[in-house]
């Protein structure tokens, strides 16, 4: 298929696929000198968003922090002798978003987000996922430590049951910039294991407590899926962190934060080039570098509010938006309000970190205290986005309703953490993001093959990775957690600290960071979380041995 400079290459069959067009990629320098503009004139130029284009809702915003924060349900499991067992049925539904609309979303249990799952350090958990969806689906657990065969490998599809439309057969396409172009050989990928209906996730849960989260991760459709709901917490607890002094039970929030746009049906805006999802993948032009709505939602409620008693709050803060970056404040009408930083993406920190914004990048996670101790009874604090503007410069309120007695407290020391030593590390990689030559994005200028993996590393060795880049790049890493050693040369950002799975890498940056891969062998994905970009191959598969 040719559309203008458009080629096409159907991945799996068009259960995957890349869709490529002439015109080098630009980075965030180049967008600045050259003017972006969005659908709808100038748009912002903040150089966490500058360069991907912003959807404009059809339907008059709903107003800010009017709506109450919903806290996503807990699952309760079946107890099965040493392990716990879910079900999670993955469905088409509708939800009330926006006041008086409903919208149509794809959603585990039917919800946006899903379900929460919460773990105990050592205790397996299995989830069974149901796929009752029109298309085949994958999940995976991001952050948490799991055999390859759980880890939600793009190819490894839960198929729909019977009465979904059908798909093509599964085949992967010649290699990008072989003489035959996007031809296909036909050939299976010899590595998928594909299911119908139904698939068991087994999760060992041996790992720290931390924050991670489950989502849709079929190749390139990941984008539109995710968009569309498919996203929910997995929380992990352990003894360490309970011994801990830390704000509890309703003093404990997870914040998913996603941005959104709607049409004027209330349906959710998606510039898909095959809005079925089945044959052909990618966006359209405009939004190849990432696609951003105009409505911030919180727990899929746009801009609430939640009433709070001015004592420590804990915020688990994950950013599950397709393309854009936040960067958080609070705002208190006596001034701003820091924000402790206690944990990160794996879990708890050495020792606390204070800071006055925190720049969030996609997938990553920021578990933080904090204290309203000290705005009276009947204000407002806001929640703001440095780096949105108009309706994107907020988030959410927190409303003080009252004083309270606070035995909550964060100490001075958290967890212990593994010192890291890279004098010792001999296995140096080094990881080029950059735009293809074509519509699609590289790393090391490869378009990912999920045939093909680029490298193989050994169990227990460590390795240091650096990361270069030629655009803002949200770089995650499948199966194990690892340090950030430095950046741009120097030493690790102010949002660098604790065990990280995703690490953002700004335009013309460099960063190192420090990994072992443990216990689990098999074929592991490292990869863009800009969802846009993983779609458009940017993703690379290594094999532990």
């Amino acid at each position: 298929m040719v559309n203008r400079s458009v080629t096409r290459r159907a991945v799996l069959g068009g259960l995957g696929g890349l869709v490529l067009a002439g015109g080098a990629g630009l980075g965030v320098r180049a967008w600045q000198q050259r003017g972006a503009t969005g659908p709808d004139g100038p748009f912002q130029e903040n150089p966490l968003v500058s360069g991907l284009q912003q959807l404009k809702s059809e339907i008059p915003l709903p107003a800010r922090y009017r709506l109450p924060l919903v806290v996503p349900p807990v699952l309760t499991p079946t107890v099965d002798g040493p392990r716990d067992r879910y079900e999670i049925t993955q469905k088409v539904a509708t939800q009330e978003i926006v006041p008086g609309l409903r919208t149509q979303i794809w959603g585990y249990d039917g919800r946006f987000p899903g379900p929460t799952i919460v773990s105990r350090r050592g205790r397996p958990t299995v989830v069974r996922h149901r796929n009752e969806l029109p298309v085949p689906t994958v999940v995976h657990l991001h952050g948490g430590h799991t055999p390859a065969e759980s880890d939600g490998y793009p190819t490894d599809l839960v198929l729909p049951g019977s009465g979904a439309p059908p798909v093509p057969a599964p085949s992967v396409p010649a290699p990008l910039g072989s003489p035959s172009g996007s031809a296909h050989h036909g050939a299976h990928d010899p590595g998928a294991v594909v299911t119908t209906l139904t698939r068991d996730y087994t999760y060992p849960m041996e790992q720290p407590a931390a924050t991670l989260w489950y989502h849709d991760h079929r190749m390139d459709f990941t984008g539109p899926s995710v968009w569309r709901g498919l996203a929910g917490f997995h929380l992990v607890r352990d003894d360490e962190e309970e011994r801990l002094p830390l704000p509890g039970a309703d003093r404990e929030l997870p914040l998913m934060i996603v941005d959104r746009a709607f049409a004027a049906d209330g349906s959710l805006s998606y510039p898909a080039l095959d809005p079925d999802l089945i044959h052909t993948p990618g966006v359209q032009e405009p939004y190849t570098q990432g696609v951003l709505g105009d409505v911030t939602l919180v727990n899929g409620v746009p801009w609430p509010v939640h009433e709070v008693t001015a004592v420590r709050y804990r915020l688990r803060i994950l950013n599950a938006s397709n393309a854009r970056v936040y960067d958080l404040a609070l705002r208190a009408p006596n001034g701003p309000l820091p924000i402790v930083q206690i944990g990160s993406d794996g879990g708890l920190l050495a020792t606390p970190v204070r800071h006055d914004s925190l720049t969030v990048a996609p997938a990553e996670r920021f578990d933080v205290v904090v204290d309203f101790s000290g705005v009276k009874p009947g204000q407002l604090v806001e929640l703001v986005n440095l780096a949105g503007s108009g309706p994107t410069a907020s988030v959410m309120a927190f409303r003080v309703t009252a004083s309270a007695r606070d035995d909550s407290a964060v100490p001075d020391t958290l967890a212990v953490v593994e010192p890291v030593d890279p004098s010792s590390v001999t296995v140096h990689r080094a990881f080029d993001f950059h735009r293809g030559t074509m519509y699609g994005w590289t790393i090391n200028g490869q378009y990912f093959d999920p045939t093909a993996p680029v490298f193989d590393t050994t169990l227990g060795t460590a390795e240091i990775w650096t990361f270069t880049s030629d655009y803002h790049h949200p770089v995650h890493v499948h199966l194990s957690s690892f340090r950030v050693l430095s950046r741009g040369g120097g030493p690790p950002g102010p949002y660098d600290a604790g065990l990280k799975d995703t690490v953002f890498v700004n335009g013309a940056e460099k960063v190192s960071v420090l990994v072992r891969f443990t216990d689990y062998p098999g074929r592991f994905l490292l990869h863009c979380h800009n969802l846009e970009h993983e779609d458009m191959a940017m993703m690379a598969t290594f094999r532990v041995r």
